[in-house]
């Protein structure tokens, strides 16, 4: 177990979506003191998991750091949602894909609409003076 695991704990047994702590909670949490650079470099609070070992243990607990106050020395852990790790629906062989149809019944067209007649007439004139006038 490593010395911020305990933090990694504590906000797994939190239930709300924000946490708020300053820097000596933190450090009465861990029971070690925090590093120089977390004291004076806001970068050490980021969310990139390549960042520290402190850092990977609160993304792994779902939470991201988010208000930094390096003169108050505070911070927030804000509660995120991962997303569930599924593999990509795939058809089978020989069957439609899941999502066909999703989209069914969505747009509605007005009666005496002609999807084929261009939106813009200027814009007709402009195809038919460069490409010459069409035949219908």
């Amino acid at each position: 177990m490593g010395k911020y695991e305990p933090l990694g704990a504590f906000l797994r047994d939190q239930r709300s979506q924000e946490v708020r702590l300053t820097f000596s909670e933190i450090e009465k949490i861990t029971g070690a003191k925090l590093p120089p650079k977390a004291q004076h470099h806001r970068a050490w609070w980021s969310n990139n998991a390549s960042n520290n070992v402190m850092t990977k243990v609160w993304l792994e607990a779902g939470y991201e750091s988010s208000q930094v106050d390096m003169t108050a020395r505070k911070l927030v852990f804000r509660r995120v949602a991962k997303a569930p790790d599924r593999a990509p629906a795939v058809a089978k062989k020989g069957e439609r894909h899941p999502i066909f149809g999703a989209m069914k019944d969505i747009t509605r067209l007005v009666p005496g609409v002609d999807l084929t007649e261009p939106a813009d007439p200027g814009w007709a004139d402009l195809v038919d003076r460069k490409y010459g006038p069409q035949v219908r």
